[in-house]
């Protein structure tokens, strides 16, 4: 009879840091789209419910072996609940929540490295970007998927990694103020005129 236990699992302590490093180097190698969880399991030497265990989802694994907690899959998850209505502001919301609690010498760092900058273009063009469209659905849900995480991406370069003083001096409520219509524009079209 087998012997099994509920709870957290028996190992070594370092099996979460030793996926992180091998994810680390995957995603900086293939980037986001191109590396599996399946992938990062084989070359950890661990089965993938681990990754799952330690990290939540692909999306954790990349923001924490990256060490890009502004890339919090929990925030997205948030941001993409509820009605369409308040998408702008719940999304303007998450990244200047993830983004104001990283140190700002660490976002400068990620722009030094053309690594660490790929992986993150590859998120936000890919993960983030799809998400966006699923959610919005409809026929034209890519294209405006695409020109919001433009203004997303937009106000990530010139407020936190390559910050512009204007840009950067804004109180989290004012970047709603000022990138909500912008956004707003983006995932929703203006009204055709007649």
């Amino acid at each position: 009879m087998l012997n099994k236990t509920r709870g957290r699992p028996r190992g070594n302590p370092d099996t979460k840091a030793r996926i992180a490093e091998v994810a680390r180097e995957l995603f900086l190698k293939h980037g986001y789209p191109g590396t599996t969880v399946r992938a990062i399991a084989v070359a950890a030497g661990v089965d993938s419910a681990l990754i799952s265990y330690h990290f939540g989802s692909k999306q954790g694994l990349f923001s924490q072996s990256l060490t890009l907690l502004c890339v919090d899959p929990t925030a997205l998850d948030q941001a993409l609940r509820g009605d369409q209505a308040g998408l702008a502001e719940r999304l303007l919301d998450s990244v200047t929540g993830l983004w104001d609690a990283t140190a700002p010498a660490e976002n400068r760092m990620a722009v030094q490295d053309d690594d660490t900058m790929r992986a993150l273009r590859d998120y936000l063009d890919g993960e983030l970007r799809l998400r966006i469209a699923e959610f919005l659905g409809g026929p034209d849900a890519t294209q405006r998927a695409t020109a919001a995480v433009g203004v997303l991406g937009g106000l990530i370069f010139t407020r936190y990694l390559n910050p512009i003083r204007s840009i950067g001096g804004l109180s989290p409520a004012d970047v709603r103020r000022v990138f909500g219509p912008a956004l707003r524009a983006a995932l929703y079209g203006r009204p055709r005129q007649p």
